[in-house]
């Protein structure tokens, strides 16, 4: 049984349709990257995995639980917030708190979801818990001389880095990243995607990843799709779409690529 099946996932802005009824399956402690052009649904197809956009059809089910179907009446507000928990996202953009430190723009995020548990009366993380916690993932990722910097104090990959920690803190089912290095240049490129490469390797994360650095996707991939026009054209494993593309689309996309580099 897959951890996570997303089945016939539509969406339209206006008259526009975005995704056109994309299904895949993810098993757990996988890889999977997201590829393909700009405009071709890849950040709308993650947006509405983590419930920022709500799809107009589809199902979607993580262990076996069905999260969202799109044929049901809207979602409550506190509904809608329980679901974003479920799978955690790494924006482009750091989306990191400029008044806080880097300790306390991991902390706060946990501090109200343990809060919440606490209203509703399960169990729930002491302060003192919370800061262990916090304290360990800046040492994952290699920040713990960084506790009390601000934003603004730190690199791009610096900032990055401490989106990362805030994200795995809140121990989403699903850990998403939306283009995680496109802010970046390619020396903190590096910095980041090593990060990530760890997060696979000593926490067994089950990961999506939009992404247009293609090298990374081809070496930390279990599996990958390849997107055009709101529908997934081409999926395989690594190998399968790196090195044994089938689609004339997939051929130039990779091809456009090698070209650049």
């Amino acid at each position: 049984m897959a951890y996570l099946e997303v089945k016939d996932l539509f969406k339209k802005y206006g008259k526009s349709e975005i995704l056109k009824g994309i299904s895949f399956e993810l098993n757990k402690g996988e890889v999977l990257t997201i590829i393909g052009s700009s405009g071709s649904g890849k950040t709308t197809a993650l947006r509405c995995l983590n419930f920022l956009e709500i799809a107009d059809a589809g199902i979607i089910k993580v262990n076996d639980e069905i999260i969202f179907d799109g044929s049901l009446k809207k979602i409550k507000e506190k509904d809608l917030r329980e679901k974003r928990l479920r799978l955690g996202l790494v924006f482009q953009s750091f989306n990191l708190f400029p008044q806080y430190t880097s300790f306390d723009n991991i902390k706060l995020p946990l501090m109200l979801k343990e809060q919440e548990k606490k209203k509703d009366n399960k169990g729930y993380k002491s302060e003192e818990e919370i800061n262990l916690i916090v304290n360990d993932l800046l040492k994952k990722v290699g920040l713990s001389d960084k506790s009390s910097s601000y934003p603004h104090e730190l690199s791009g990959g610096q900032r990055q880095r401490v989106a990362i920690a805030r994200a795995i803190a809140l121990d989403p089912d699903i850990l998403c990243f939306d283009e995680p290095t496109s802010a970046l240049d390619p020396l903190l490129t590096v910095e980041v995607l090593n990060v990530i490469n760890e997060i696979k390797r000593s926490l067994n994360k089950t990961m999506i990843i939009v992404t247009h650095e293609m090298e990374f996707a081809k070496r930390i991939s279990d599996k990958v799709i390849f997107m055009d026009d709101g529908k997934i054209v081409e999926s395989g494993n690594s190998s399968d779409i790196f090195d044994n593309p089938k689609s004339m689309l997939l051929k130039q996309f990779l091809a456009s690529y090698q070209n650049v580099v």
